[in-house]
Parts: C-alpha cells; sequence; structure tokens
C-alpha cells in the first residue's frame, strides 16, 4: 500500500512543475496513510528531474524515517504538524507559487471578490501570525504548523483548504494529496485574480455572503449538486 502512496507523492510533486507552482526545489507535496501512520515526502534538495517513486521517503509521525537512504524535505515537521491537527487531509502540498507567495509576504489575506474564488474557499484564504524570533531560533518548521494551526482554531480547514504562512509562502491540502495539489493550483489563481481586481479598482467589496453560501455549498457539504453522483 505505501508503494501506491510513494506514486502519488512522486506525481504530485512532478505536477506541481507542470502546473508552474514551482521553481528549482521551491515545494513539496506529502501524502498520509492513517491506518499505518506513515507519511510519504518529497526528499530534500532533490530535482524533480532526478527522482523516482522509490526516492520518496517513508516516515512515522514523529518524523523518524522507516524506509528509503534521502533525507525527507525541510518542512516535513510543518507537514506533521497539520495532519495531527487536521485529520480530515490526507495530503498536503507547500509551494512558493508567486501569487499566494505575494500575498504571504505581505502578510495579507487573499480576500473573496468572486464566485471563482468561492467555489474552493469560504471565505478570504487565511493568513498566519509572523513567528517569534524565539520559534524562528528553535524548531522553525514545527512553529510554523503551530502558527497556521493556531489560526484555525475557529476555521473549518475542508472550508479553508490552504493558508498563507506569514512572511514565507502558502500550504493547501486535501481529502488526497492529488487534491491538494489542485488546491495548490487554485489557490495560486484566485491570488492572481485578487491582485489585479485590487489594481483595477483598490476599493472592490467582498463577495455578499448570500453569493459565497451559494457557490460554496453546491459543491461542499450535505447538500451539494455540483457534478455527477458517485452512486450513480
Amino acid at each position: 500500500m505505501l508503494e501506491a502512496l510513494k506514486e502519488d507523492v512522486y506525481k504530485a510533486n512532478l505536477d506541481l512543475v507542470t502546473k508552474g507552482l514551482v521553481l528549482i526545489t521551491w515545494g513539496n507535496a506529502s501524502a498520509i496513510d492513517r491506518d499505518q501512520r506513515r507519511v510519504v515526502i518529497k526528499p530534500s534538495g532533490v530535482s524533480y528531474d532526478d527522482m523516482s517513486p522509490s526516492d520518496m521517503p517513508v516516515v512515522d509521525l514523529e518524523g523518524t524515517v522507516i524506509e528509503g537512504d534521502l533525507r525527507p524535505s525541510v518542512d516535513l515537521a510543518t507537514h506533521l504538524v497539520l495532519y495531527k491537527a487536521f485529520p480530515q487531509i490526507g495530503g498536503i502540498v507547500h509551494t512558493h507559487s508567486h501569487y499566494a507567495t505575494c500575498f504571504a509576504q505581505a502578510s495579507r489575506p487573499i480576500p473573496c471578490f468572486g464566485t471563482t474564488h468561492a467555489d474552493y474557499f469560504y471565505g478570504e484564504v487565511p493568513v498566519s501570525d509572523v513567528l517569534t524570533e524565539a520559534e524562528v531560533a528553535e524548531d522553525y518548521e514545527h512553529h510554523i504548523g503551530e502558527v497556521i494551526v493556531r489560526r484555525f482554531h475557529n476555521l473549518d480547514p475542508m472550508h479553508h483548504p490552504g493558508v498563507l504562512a506569514a512572511c514565507h509562502a502558502p500550504f493547501t491540502w486535501g481529502i488526497t494529496v492529488a487534491q491538494a495539489v489542485e488546491h495548490a493550483y487554485v489557490l495560486e489563481e484566485i491570488a492572481r485574480m485578487a491582485m489585479h481586481t485590487l489594481m483595477l479598482t483598490p476599493n472592490t467589496e467582498r463577495i455578499a455572503s448570500y453569493l459565497l453560501d451559494k457557490h460554496f455549498l453546491r459543491k461542499h457539504g450535505s447538500k451539494a449538486y455540483y457534478g455527477q453522483r458517485r452512486d450513480l
């Protein structure tokens, strides 16, 4: 089963390149097997061109390498914090995609101006607090995860499948790692739309709550009707 997960994580990391979400080695994707309590993640600093599924390290939830000869991504600790805090998620993506990272560097949430955004995020894309000097000095990547979790103390991570780590870059997640990649792709596009909207009209109003509800809830939740019924 983990061999299939390695293949999924390998493909997800390559998808970040083909979708234009990462440059050089500026990103990583991971997935978790909840039953086996194992996480598969991209190896640290390895070129996407040089990877294979067998290169994907397997770790336990404490970060100990169980399988593989390569060191896992330096962002592993962040992924582990999120997996422990958000039991609904099965995959995580971290990128430094251009427009979303601009909002993260400005420590500014991405406002929800229209229905494209509302199809995926139930309101603005949140931004975490800036880490303190002490948090950066010790267990930096772990604390990135902690400040994200604190930001979600009153938010549903399935209604907001991504976050901007302040002064840093975005993280997204999903039920699968493929869905986490999709959310990273969507996040970059809605960040681009928001930035251009603000350039055109700096005082643009946020989307009306009734329109936000309609577009988000027609795709998500118990009364969703978008797409095809899975029981047919």
